[in-house]
């Protein structure tokens, strides 16, 4: 797939002229051309050592410019083979993804403008494109499209957000302003259920309400948030000199992909003056396909909701969207505008830096603008509903052997599920031979699984996201698993 390239050294300092760029670019493209025809010629789990790589490269930088084409060499050579491939279609550990052909091109274009879209003066088209393709993206969900959005890098980010505008909503303890420490101010509470994100508790130690900020509440039997638990949560913080902030509800947790009650949820929140945030990182768009528009029921009453299109939504990674219908208080948290970066008075525009922590901003909407375009509404009912039919039919397959059973209900496109053979009761040997399990298929490098724990019980993920996952890798999967079974059981 090489070409023959420039080797002569170039001068130090200078650029790469556009006649290089062309070369190398159409090499480039050659190579991920191919890459996107024949994903499956490298392992999805690559069989490396820690610390192999490393050793494979020079220690010391280049003191003077090197070819480029060596560079080149040199990643065909290391770098495939030591990456785990997301955009492999036997990706089905944690949440299968897609770094879709629209969204690689349109990587290559946010790198070339270069823009930095912290003013709107600083990146016109970047700013108004963020507010387009929000907006789109509302109206395919069918939420309020009066909320505004903002794209982040990851759920995390943008649940941090959420999180240090609903502390900015206590208006009368002004941490803003004053912060939190030396300060006679109550202990502030976040609640979401045992299933909820880690990044619930990274937002709350990092807004100083610490770990034990996050009060986690019990789940019902289809593992969803039970309303009355964070009712009476709520009233005995009170009582117990405790202010209560927030609640985050799920639509879509990462172990087993439950559907917390919003509306009910939504009702507390409503008679208790709370912050309702919605992580909808995964789920979120599962509510496009007109058979699943119930996943986002009650979210209308929200806060502030995440939806991550760099999950299910054929994006590449870093594209969170924080939507809220209070972005005055989201914009209070944040605010914080040095001299050299005020505009003219009278300059009516959005500035997508006082949205978040982050002053710099990529043209991050440009990819999503290409990939709502190229598959439009119904090119991604298509995809998600084909996701979705493939976990049905491996969920099909577990409930058909009776040696496996599921651990929580399949609706969506995740399946978790364990192998538990007859007179498997012992916990502790069913978590070391499906972990065994895991390690066997993993080892393939057919296909990548995950695991987690439902209820205490250690059980295996597959998770279908990307486009080119097909039925013969869901279907190759189940048999990897069955064959590592049958090996484990035979002793």
């Amino acid at each position: 797939m090489a070409i023959e390239g420039i080797t002569e050294p170039k001068k130090a300092g200078i650029d790469m002229d556009p006649a290089e760029f062309r070369r190398f670019g159409h090499r480039l493209i050659d190579w991920v051309g191919a890459f996107l025809e024949q994903p499956e010629r490298w392992r999805v789990l690559p069989d490396v050592r820690p610390g192999e790589l490393l050793a494979a490269l020079p220690a010391e930088p280049p003191a003077g410019p090197e070819p480029f084409d060596r560079v080149l060499d040199d990643f065909e050579r290391l770098i495939p083979r030591a990456t785990t491939h997301w955009n492999h279609p036997g990706f089905m550990a944690y949440f299968g993804t897609t770094g879709s052909g629209p969204g690689i091109l349109a990587e290559l274009l946010i790198a070339a403008l270069n823009a930095q879209a912290m003013l709107w003066r600083t990146g016109p088209a970047a700013t108004e494109l963020e507010q387009l393709t929000t907006g789109w993206l509302l109206r395919l969900m069918r939420l309020p499209e009066s909320w505004e959005g903002t794209i982040n890098d990851t759920a995390s980010t943008s649940t941090l957000y959420a999180l240090a505008a609903a502390r900015e909503s206590l208006s009368d303890l002004e941490i803003t302003n004053s912060g939190l420490a030396g300060r006679d101010l109550p202990a502030l509470r976040v609640y979401c259920s045992a299933e909820a994100h880690s990044s619930v508790d990274r937002a709350a130690m990092t807004l100083g309400l610490g770990r034990t900020g996050v009060r986690r509440i019990a789940t019902d039997a289809e593992l969803r948030m039970d309303a009355a638990a964070l009712e009476a949560a709520i009233s005995e913080d009170r009582a117990a000199g405790v202010r209560p902030m927030a609640v985050v509800a799920t639509t879509g947790t990462t172990s087993s992909t439950a559907v917390d009650p919003v509306p009910a949820i939504a009702e507390v929140c409503a008679a208790h003056g709370l912050w309702l945030h919605v992580d909808a990182a995964y789920g979120g768009v599962a509510a496009i396909v007109p058979e699943m528009r119930h996943v986002l029921d009650g979210c209308d009453r929200a806060d502030s909701l995440v939806v991550n299109p760099h999950k299910w939504l054929f994006v590449p990674m870093d594209c969170s969207v924080l939507y809220t219908r209070r972005p005055a208080e989201l914009r209070r948290a944040f605010a914080a505008r040095p001299e050299y970066l005020k505009t003219p008075e009278g300059e009516s525009v959005r500035n997508l830096s006082d949205a978040g922590l982050a002053l710099g901003r990529r043209f991050r909407s440009l990819k999503l603008w290409f990939v709502i375009r190229y598959f439009g509404e119904s090119g991604i009912i298509a995809a998600l509903r084909e996701h979705i039919r493939l976990a049905a039919l491996f969920a099909g397959l577990v409930d058909g052997d009776a040696s496996f059973e599921r651990l929580s209900p399949a609706a969506f496109s995740v399946v978790v599920f364990r192998w538990r053979p007859a007179g498997g009761t012992d916990e502790a040997a069913l978590e070391r031979g499906n972990a065994q399990i895991l390690e066997r298929v993993n080892a393939s490098g057919e296909v990548f699984l995950s695991h987690t724990k439902v209820g205490g019980r250690y059980g295996i993920r597959l998770a279908v996201g990307n486009l080119r996952t097909e039925e013969r890798h869901v279907r190759r999967a189940w048999e990897l698993v069955r064959e590592a079974a049958a090996a484990i059981d035979a002793g």
